[in-house]
């Protein structure tokens, strides 16, 4: 049964879940092309013959389902990242790494995007707000796409008697055996939300607003450091800051440390949703001693939504802090 359902509708389906899957839907598309090379391995009269279509059907899919990406990325700039963070049940400090692979690599990341979890849903918009033109976003989608498909098969096809032996043991636990991976798929998922709600609700309280920051920065005593995290792909797709603000990195706690007193009030801003970013370097300041550590509310989205003034980026900061904040410069 199952061979004559992958037989006719095979391609069809490959290409349906691919698409699915490119769009952001959460359907697992590697495991359907691991299963077609591998009922082409065992039945290569038939089902082999539809190799190379499947190939190209996979391609084709794929590149659809990112274009919209990536367009969405050309017109709505960094909001797209921002959208994409938010429906994530990864860290956003994770998807802060996957901007900062892309500034390093540029487009030709998405020749191995879909090898690495979570890298190819950022580059894709990314490359879009970024402004890579599409033949070349094309031509490095594709040749990821090609060899993300091309090594599914292959692994279906090298490993077709293990995996018939798998679905011969299902097919004997019957519907169980579906019942068992979803429910650990669900497990998992639940698992993650839940992860990430409370550490967004422990930190709830340990904030600092838009309101409050402004009316210390003109009181200008007692004095305060402002840290801009977001990554520099980020500010490069959004280039205002909080005046006199500076640029920090987490990957650098050590330098900060060195450089301020303990006692020093420090803020931390960012653009992620819920500020996760900004709370998680709170968080390890504070265990390296600092007393009075917070982040912003609403980050810079808070900021600008209040009408507060913001400063261009004349030119990219070091990737090191550098001095004291100006808490007039507001």
């Amino acid at each position: 049964m199952l061979h004559d359902l992958v037989e006719q509708y095979g391609p069809a389906l490959v290409f349906a879940n691919v698409l699915a899957a490119s769009l952001g839907l959460p359907v697992p598309a590697l495991p359907t092309i691991v299963l077609f090379g591998a009922m082409a391995a065992l039945h290569p009269g038939s089902i082999g013959t539809q190799l190379g279509p499947v190939l190209v059907l996979s391609v084709f899919a794929t590149l659809i389902g990112d274009s919209v990406w990536f367009f969405a990325g050309r017109v709505y700039g960094g909001n797209t990242l921002k959208t994409i963070c938010k429906l994530s049940l990864s860290r956003d400090t994770c998807v802060k790494k996957t901007e900062r692979f892309f500034g390093r690599w540029g487009v030709r990341v998405l020749a191995v995007a879909k090898f690495v979890p979570g890298l190819s849903i950022v580059s894709i918009p990314m490359a879009g707000a970024m402004g890579t033109s599409y033949r070349a976003f094309l031509g490095y989608d594709g040749i990821g796409a090609a060899l993300w498909a091309g090594v599914g098969l292959v692994i279906g096809v090298l490993f077709a008697p293990q995996i018939d032996m798998l679905f011969a043991g299902a097919s004997r636990l019957g519907r169980m055996t579906a019942a068992v991976v979803v429910v650990l798929l669900l497990l998992y998922a639940s698992y993650r939300w839940y992860r990430r709600r409370q550490l967004i609700k422990k930190l709830a309280t340990a904030r600092i607003g838009v309101d409050e920051l402004y009316q210390l920065m003109l009181a200008k005593a007692p004095p305060i450091v402002v840290f801009d995290i977001r990554s520099h792909e980020k500010r490069k797709l959004d280039p205002f800051v909080i005046p006199g603000s500076l640029y920090a990195d987490e990957r650098q706690l050590d330098e900060i440390v060195a450089k301020y007193p303990h006692d020093q009030k420090l803020v931390i801003y960012c653009s992620c949703p819920n500020e996760i970013s900004a709370a998680w370097m709170a968080k390890q300041l504070t265990e390296a001693g600092f007393s009075d550590v917070v982040p912003l509310a609403g980050g810079l989205d808070a900021w600008r939504d209040a009408g507060c003034e913001l400063e261009a980026i004349v030119e990219e900061a070091q990737h090191h802090v550098e001095a004291h904040i100006a808490p007039n410069a507001v």
